[in-house]
């Protein structure tokens, strides 16, 4: 079975548009570049031939990337109507480093939405299994490199 990619709304489409992009636009500049050095003459010792090949693998690549995610996805509801007193995909999850005493805001996203520089954890991630399903005030350790590390949920939102 094919592994399944958890996307948003907003991701989808944003998948959808670069796919787009890459089909009309980008595929044709590329090809434009193959052209171009290919008059350059002998391809044995032609480096814009090769870039632009090199340019062109990259192109199909992230194609074939996107196609295997855009045939495989669900979409991740935000259920406005479920309660938020519980860490599931899409929540907002504060939590306090007791460590550190520090409070820092989460949001659960798909992996292809990760950021976490921006606070967006993927739940496949260590810290956010480890979120999973649990409700404010529960305690969780997370395996670290440099050990385990405590957090207190404070609370959680949709």
């Amino acid at each position: 079975m094919a592994k399944q990619y958890k996307l948003s709304p907003q991701r989808l489409k944003e998948l959808q548009d670069e796919m787009t992009y890459l089909k009309t636009v980008r595929e044709k500049e590329v090809a434009e570049l193959i052209k171009e050095a290919r008059s350059f003459g002998d391809l044995s010792e032609n480096s814009e031939y090769d870039e632009a090949k090199n340019e062109q693998g990259k192109l199909y690549s992230r194609i074939a990337q996107l196609e295997e995610i855009l045939s495989n996805y669900v979409i991740i509801e935000e259920d406005e109507s479920a309660s938020g007193d519980y860490v599931r995909l899409g929540s907002t999850v504060v939590v306090l480093d007791k460590e550190f005493d520090e409070e820092t805001t989460y949001k659960i996203v798909g992996s292809q939405e990760a950021d976490p520089m921006n606070g967006a954890i993927s739940e496949d991630s260590p810290f956010g299994r480890a979120l999973m399903g649990k409700t404010p005030g529960e305690e969780v350790v997370v395996e670290a490199p440099a050990g385990a590390i405590e957090y207190k949920i404070v609370s959680v939102c949709k």
